[in-house]
């Protein structure tokens, strides 16, 4: 099968872009059924399953909507990777206005090409700071915070990190038998960690808004 994409093909890819960045979700089959005049979802599955053995799209099974677009997808239409903003979390007392729903805004890719990241394979995400107990971090109030989900943290991570209170911004500190979240500000405390009761959502590998 050629890998160069019909012009069918770059619009269906073009409207999944244009719906993931407008509304956080993939469009559904009616959506793209009706936007390219085609007569049946069918003929939609159709051009979905070419996207994704041209490795431009990977669906998500058991998701009515669960479209993600890959690197090559993103080249095929010219556009910068889409990553997903997750809402706010504090640098300072928890914050409980962390979001579980979505939605995305662009990355140039060369940001993400320099930080190592694999778009087709780590999951990412973006999260807005409220707070300055992270200053001395260079981590400031409204800044926006480009976040990599790992299971494995060491003592010295800068991460985020959720309770039932909310989310948090911190470093990750062991020492002693002990573990805590460290603020970078004299103004606050450390806490302690209680095992069952923190869970780390992801390491902070770039602040964006110290990007020129």
């Amino acid at each position: 099968m050629s890998t160069k994409l019909t012009s069918k093909q770059k619009s269906v890819l073009e409207l999944i872009y244009s719906s993931l960045e407008t509304s956080g979700f993939p469009p559904t089959l009616a959506d793209l059924r009706e936007e390219l005049g085609l007569a049946s979802n069918q003929s939609v599955l159709n051009f979905l399953e070419a996207l994704e053995k041209k490795d431009c799209i990977k669906r998500e099974e058991g998701q009515a909507r669960g479209i993600i677009i890959l690197p090559l997808g993103y080249k095929e239409i010219g556009k910068d990777p889409l990553v997903k903003m997750a809402g706010y979390s504090a640098a300072g007392p928890y914050l409980e206005s962390f979001l579980e729903t979505f939605t995305f805004i662009p990355i140039e890719t060369k940001v993400l090409e320099n930080e190592k990241i694999n778009e087709a394979k780590d999951r990412v995400f973006v999260i807005q700071v409220i707070g300055d107990s992270m200053i001395n971090a260079g981590i400031n109030d409204g800044d926006n915070l480009l976040i990599r989900e790992s299971k494995e943290y060491k003592s010295g991570d800068i991460v985020l990190a959720e309770t039932e209170e909310g989310a948090t911004v911190k470093k990750f500190v062991a020492e002693g038998g002990k573990r805590y979240l460290e603020p970078q500000n004299p103004a606050y405390q450390r806490m302690i960690i209680i095992p069952g009761e923190v869970r780390f959502r992801g390491k902070i590998i770039l602040n964006l808004s110290k990007i020129n």
